[in-house]
């Protein structure tokens, strides 16, 4: 623990006074975090207003397809499992990265980005899919809520697996520093984060758009 002191004088016949500057010290990486908190936050309501917007406009069919025409419940199932295993295989590298294992961890990651890159395969071939059966953004308030919505998730995840392949690069080179361990937990918590908006998504647009 740092002892590190300041003295400050007052007055001539006043004695030299000593403060302790461990008193003011923040943690390392502690401003870092609370960015990467209000970050997440800010997507909250990003997220919370396309949901919002979903709950309105996803009535609305314009006589064209509905849910029910056009959702592969299968496919997106599997897709589910794609995002819901690479946030366990992303646990399995944080555990990694406590021991300080540097391989395992990269294994582990890489596993991640497999499965992330799995989803965004099965997300696009649905897009594709739905666009040539006629199903564009333009084609109703559903569908422009809909691709919105999905969509939206879909880039997150993107520069979510952009991001871990850097972080991959970094670990590689500089191994488990400080820093790379800060930047590892804010991608855990962003790609969590994605899990749990991804479960919103299957339940309130696929399962409940089967139903109506």
């Amino acid at each position: 623990m740092s002892t590190t002191t300041l003295a400050t004088a007052g007055a001539p016949d006043e004695p030299l006074r000593f403060y302790d500057l461990d008193e003011h010290d923040h943690p390392e990486g502690g401003s870092t975090m609370l960015g990467f908190w209000i970050y997440l936050m800010s997507d909250c309501l990003i997220f919370a207003i396309l949901f919002a917007c979903y709950a309105v406009l996803g009535g609305n069919y314009a006589a064209g397809p509905s849910p029910r025409d056009l959702f592969d419940l299968p496919l997106v199932a599997l897709n589910t499992a794609m995002l819901l295993f690479s946030s366990i295989t992303y646990g399995f590298a944080m555990l990694a990265v406590q021991r300080g294992q540097v391989k395992p961890t990269l294994i582990w990651l890489a596993i991640t980005g497999l499965f992330g890159a799995a989803f965004l395969s099965i997300e696009l071939y649905e897009f594709a899919h739905l666009i040539h059966e006629g199903a564009t953004p333009q084609r109703s308030a559903f569908l422009s809520a809909f691709f919105t919505l999905v969509g939206t998730h879909g880039l997150h995840v993107t520069f979510g697996t952009i991001w871990l392949i850097t972080l991959m690069v970094q670990v590689g080179r500089r191994g488990l520093i400080q820093a790379n361990k800060r930047r590892l937990m804010c991608l855990s918590l962003f790609w969590h984060f994605l899990d749990v908006i991804w479960i919103g998504v299957f339940t309130f647009v696929y399962l409940m758009g089967m139903l109506r």
